[in-house]
């Protein structure tokens, strides 16, 4: 058994959205993607005053990929033309599948305006396969509680499994495509190795934290992307941290992207487009 290693780094770049800090590692300067993995921003950590606006996603479209967000603190209200609704607080997940097409808003509920407090909050796109664009819209909203928490290296590691097996474990999500999604928090010290990875890629960003793999520092607000070869991974925490740790075959199509719309050709998003613009996306009132 051999172990993946860090092809490169990719730092997160800031791109901020009003007064919400945004940073950004995917598509970067040397990566539109990590196939099927295509984009991730990383807002906050950051503090909200008392009577603040909250986040500014207010409606708007989707379709042909799957959004997976994680609130690392604070709180986020999820509302979509599907007739999905739900409040997430810290270390829950939302995974919405935009499929044919979806208005949804993520917004912050009315008591964090009121009060304010503390906000980190990442949003990670995953790509579909062309035969499975137009699926039907789908949501799942889980809270800290729902997610099984998985204790290893003597309890120096929690993985928090989302979607994909672990050890008999199955996570709450079941990925349309077979992806494999977690958080990890690692204490100094605790090690986490991941077998059987093989023609899957790596998806791998360090929120908090400095971790080793096989032998290379990955700091946070960093991504790592793993070199092909190798069949497993090993993770050495230097600090306490907190990861974003997933895998997928990748789907080896052609990705053609326009705003939020993600398609294979050039034509399909025009479609989109068009049928945004004809009302034919259900509305969210």
């Amino acid at each position: 058994m051999s172990e993946k290693s860090i092809k490169r780094l990719h730092p997160a770049q800031r791109d901020d959205i009003g007064d919400l800090l945004t940073q950004r590692p995917l598509p970067g300067p040397y990566a539109d993607q990590i196939d099927p993995f295509l984009f991730l921003n990383h807002h906050g950590p950051q503090h909200y005053p008392p009577g603040n606006r909250g986040l500014p996603f207010g409606p708007h479209p989707h379709r042909g990929f799957e959004t997976v967000t994680f609130i690392v603190d604070g709180t986020l209200m999820h509302k979509d033309s599907a007739g999905h609704e739900s409040i997430i607080g810290a270390g829950g997940v939302q995974w919405m599948t935009a499929g044919s097409g979806i208005v949804h808003a993520e917004v912050s509920p009315p008591e964090f305006r009121e009060h304010g407090g503390q906000l980190e909050i990442l949003q990670l796109w995953i790509n579909l396969p062309g035969r499975l664009k137009m699926t039907a819209p789908a949501y799942t909203g889980l809270q800290q509680g729902d997610i099984p928490g998985i204790a290893l290296d003597g309890g120096k590691v929690d993985l928090r499994l989302i979607a994909g097996e672990w050890n008999g474990n199955q996570g709450p999500v079941h990925s349309l495509t077979g992806v494999f999604m977690s958080t990890v928090a690692m204490r100094a010290g605790g090690q986490l190795h991941v077998p059987d990875l093989r023609a899957r890629k790596v998806f791998l960003y360090v929120v908090r934290g400095t971790v080793e793999v096989n032998g290379d520092r990955a700091d946070a607000f960093h991504l790592a992307e793993l070199n092909e070869e190798g069949d497993a991974l090993s993770i050495i925490a230097e600090t306490d941290a907190l990861l974003i740790f997933g895998h997928a075959t990748p789907l080896g199509e052609p990705v053609v992207s326009h705003g939020p719309f993600v398609m294979n050709t050039r034509e399909e998003i025009q479609t989109a487009i068009a049928d945004f613009e004809a009302g034919r996306f259900q509305t969210l009132r």
